[in-house]
């Protein structure tokens, strides 16, 4: 899916937003996480961005070696998870690339790239509603 959206997802950043215990299961709150992005590659995000999406979840830290799932790729960042994301965001300069953080620093790199920004409840609110 080449041409079509990638959607970038800052793991850590997405899964830290709620406080629901996350921080006793690193990986089992990532892996959460990744399920919940499933129907997002078939329906997309309504209004903003159509299917079908590639979904990229980066995962850092205690959370690294969640597996990715058919239709949403996991990549493990060696390092840094934002620098990890502003590689994706500048490896895809032809496609419409999406970003899911509340990080301000990260906001402004990948943004600096042409990317699009978006906070954690953007992919949390129902169909129509505005999160």
């Amino acid at each position: 899916m080449e041409s079509g959206p990638l959607l970038i997802v800052d793991g850590a950043n997405v899964v830290g937003s709620r406080p629901d215990g996350w921080w006793r299961d690193r990986a089992g709150a990532a892996a959460r996480l990744r399920d919940a992005l499933l129907p997002v590659a078939e329906r997309g995000v309504p209004p903003e961005l159509d299917p079908p999406v590639e979904v990229v979840l980066v995962l850092e830290g205690a959370a690294r070696d969640v597996p990715g799932v058919p239709g949403v790729r996991v990549v493990a960042a060696p390092g840094s998870g934002d620098d990890t994301m502003v590689e994706l965001v500048a490896a895809a300069p032809e496609r419409r690339r999406l970003v899911v953080t509340a990080d301000r620093e990260l906001r402004a790199r990948v943004g600096a790239l042409g990317a699009e920004v978006y906070g954690p409840r953007w992919l949390r609110r129902e169909p129509g509603g505005r999160g």
